[in-house]
């Protein structure tokens, strides 16, 4: 054969075999190989002031530690979470933008049209922490304890005012299933946010709410808001003296509520695994899990399909609740 020849055909062979090795070593490139390579961006849909937002910056701050790269806390309240949740959908699914959300990202489809599909166009990252409702009056209100606080209630009806963080919210529908089990009415006043609600309430301006213990507890120590009761089987490490409902004679108030952790949809598998793979290291940290346990929240670690689980569950669990309560937006 002509030597030419054989030349060629040897240079075409080299150059297959480092094309075949080439796309080799780019294939096994993972896209979350050299993540995060800047910072993060996690928008919180509530306004500050709330447990979304102690909890973000919490975790957040440990994510910096671990990784080096700032994560930016940016509270985008407002529109009952939809105007953050959607800022969130129209990011780039590079995980560098994520949402910080609550179980009321499973409440709004069954209240109003959103702008977005709640599990198409969101990919699950982690479940982050699960809170038990703590029910908390103003101190001018003559009602110390539960039993009083629904005598009162019955007996001025529609006259005792409730906050909400928003109409729609976990918190809105706890109150609404309050006042079906003890057979009373009151007035919802909903506003933008835990933070708003505590304010009012402390200011007196609206005399019941009820919310995860974080952002209450440094109140009710300070005497500056009553605790009444907790949901769930424990009391609050946090809070010792303040009963269950069931110890305070109303067994069938059961509500709790998570917090975790979204990606917009096509955010690339690895991103979502090393990001959910942190998550989890951090939860499990004896610091991370005491300081959250004195808050009155338990860590919830859960991988993205566990998390995806869980939201569908409750988008089926808060529509029944919705539609026996007969609840709409103002």
């Amino acid at each position: 054969m002509d030597r030419k020849y054989l030349f060629l055909i040897s240079f075409l062979y080299v150059l297959a075999v480092f094309a075949c090795h080439g796309g080799t070593a780019a294939h096994a490139q993972s896209p979350a190989a050299g993540y995060p390579s800047k910072p993060i961006r996690m928008i919180v849909t509530f306004p500050p002031g709330g447990s979304t937002t102690i909890i973000a910056r919490l975790i957040g701050q440990k994510l910096t530690d671990s990784w080096g790269q700032q994560v930016v806390v940016d509270n985008r309240g407002g529109g009952n979470t939809i105007i953050g949740s959607e800022a969130m959908v129209k990011a780039a699914p590079d995980g560098y933008t994520l949402l910080h959300v609550t179980s009321t990202h499973a409440i709004n489809p069954s209240l109003l049209k959103t702008p977005y599909d709640a599990v198409r166009d969101f990919a699950p990252v982690a479940t982050l922490v699960g809170t038990e409702t703590l029910l908390v009056v103003n101190p001018q209100l003559p009602a110390n304890n539960l039993q009083e606080l629904i005598a009162l209630a019955k007996a001025r009806p529609g006259q005792l005012n409730y906050a909400s963080s928003g109409s729609g919210t976990a918190n809105h529908l706890a109150l609404e299933l309050f006042s079906i089990l003890a057979g009373i009415k009151m007035q919802h006043i909903p506003h933008k946010g835990a933070g708003p609600a505590v304010t009012d309430l402390v200011g007196g301006q609206v005399q019941v709410f009820t919310n995860n213990a974080l952002p209450l507890t440094p109140f009710v120590k300070a005497g500056r808001i009553r605790a009444i009761a907790i949901s769930g089987e424990n009391r609050l490490i946090s809070l010792p003296d303040v009963p269950t409902f069931t110890e305070a004679g109303l067994p069938g108030f059961s509500v709790n509520s998570w917090q975790g952790v979204l990606a917009p949809a096509r955010t690339p598998r690895a991103i979502i695994d090393k990001l959910s793979a942190e998550y989890a290291r951090i939860l499990r940290t004896p610091d991370v899990r005491d300081t959250l346990q004195k808050m009155g929240a338990d860590t919830m670690i859960g991988s993205p399909e566990q998390f995806a689980a869980l939201i569908k569950t409750d988008l089926t669990r808060y529509a029944k609740l919705i539609r026996d309560a007969k609840i709409r937006l103002e």
